[in-house]
């Protein structure tokens, strides 16, 4: 499989990372090792976690997912096969708070270190910023990880654009680590806040662009196209609400038409719409079944000509809606 630079680092990726939000959640740890086989056997190689992924599973207390990751990495023996993503600031639920400070991240690094069972991480993300802490401090952190071998790049998450950017100066201004990367929520339906806010500052400073919510909850996967497919769970409740409406309907159906012209599934266009542009690194996107594996494969391979693109591109168009 065709594998892309990582932005200014010199990692390759395939075109599709796994979010590791399903371990120890949707995923058990034996279906997890059956679906991260899968995803590994058909040429993919980067995974995305974060340490306190799955806290909001009854019982769980957050690092689960690195956990099973770890477990996995060391049954299959692959860990210089894999390009190991994980995040730190986000909270653990209840009181906890978003903390980036140094002796946090110093200290929460040790301990994701040793559940993934690895002695490094390939691309450590603040995934929250507290807003608070002097982005001087957090990126002095990172170059201190970096500078025992524990970290080889940094990327960041949900940072407001001010502060990444003040961040970024601070990189230069003091010759601190710089974010390589920038992992947002961007897909199909939810494009306004990235390309108005985000999408020239990644452009700038050469970011690795890595969306979440890659297919939108599951609204871009194709499971959803009548009134009567969100009576399928209490879940689908929150998903008709937030993205059934005359824009959604209409991303939807141009979705499935060049799905059907191509012969992939919807999950694959949304993608690969994604790997189309400019920035865009790879997309994060789950699994739990092999079928979802498959739609990767087809996303990473499907190429759109331009009347295509042109038509997605007028489905989704936010402006119109303003």
């Amino acid at each position: 499989m065709d594998k892309r630079k990582f932005g200014n680092t010199s990692l390759t990726i395939a075109p599709v990372i796994f979010g590791g939000n399903v371990f120890g959640w949707t995923l058990d740890e034996q279906a997890s090792f059956s679906i991260l086989d899968e995803f590994a056997d058909a040429g993919f190689n980067a995974i995305d976690t974060a340490n306190n992924y799955s806290y909001w599973v009854p019982g769980n207390q957050g690092g689960e997912s690195e956990t099973i990751i770890g477990n996995w990495l060391k049954q299959k023996n692959n860990r210089s096969e894999i390009v190991l993503m994980t995040k730190v600031g986000g909270g653990f639920g209840g009181d906890s708070k978003l903390n980036t400070t140094a002796a946090y991240i110093i200290q929460q690094a040790e301990e994701s270190l040793k559940r993934l069972q690895t002695d490094y991480i390939d691309v450590y993300q603040t995934h929250y910023d507290d807003e608070v802490t002097p982005v001087e401090e957090t990126l002095r952190a990172y170059e201190e990880l970096i500078k025992a071998g524990k970290v080889r790049y940094i990327g960041a998450s949900n940072f407001s654009p001010k502060r990444l950017v003040d961040s970024l100066e601070a990189s230069k201004e003091h010759q601190l680590p710089q974010y390589s990367s920038l992992q947002p929520e961007y897909n199909l339906y939810s494009r306004e806040k990235f390309e108005k806010e985000y999408r020239d500052i990644a452009l700038k400073y050469n970011l690795a662009v890595i969306p979440y919510y890659s297919l939108a909850s599951g609204f871009l996967s194709g499971k959803y196209q009548t009134e009567d497919d969100f009576n399928q769970s209490a879940r689908s409740g929150g998903i008709k609400e937030q993205y059934w409406n005359d824009r959604g309907r209409k991303i939807v159906e141009q979705l499935q038409e060049v799905a059907d012209n191509k012969r992939v599934s919807v999950s694959a266009v949304a993608l690969a719409w994604l790997l189309a542009q400019p920035t865009i690194a790879a997309p994060i996107a789950s699994a739990t079944k092999a079928a979802h594996i498959k739609s990767f494969v087809e996303a990473s391979r499907l190429r759109f000509n331009s009347e295509e693109i042109k038509n997605l591109n007028e489905a989704s168009n936010f402006y119109i809606y303003e």
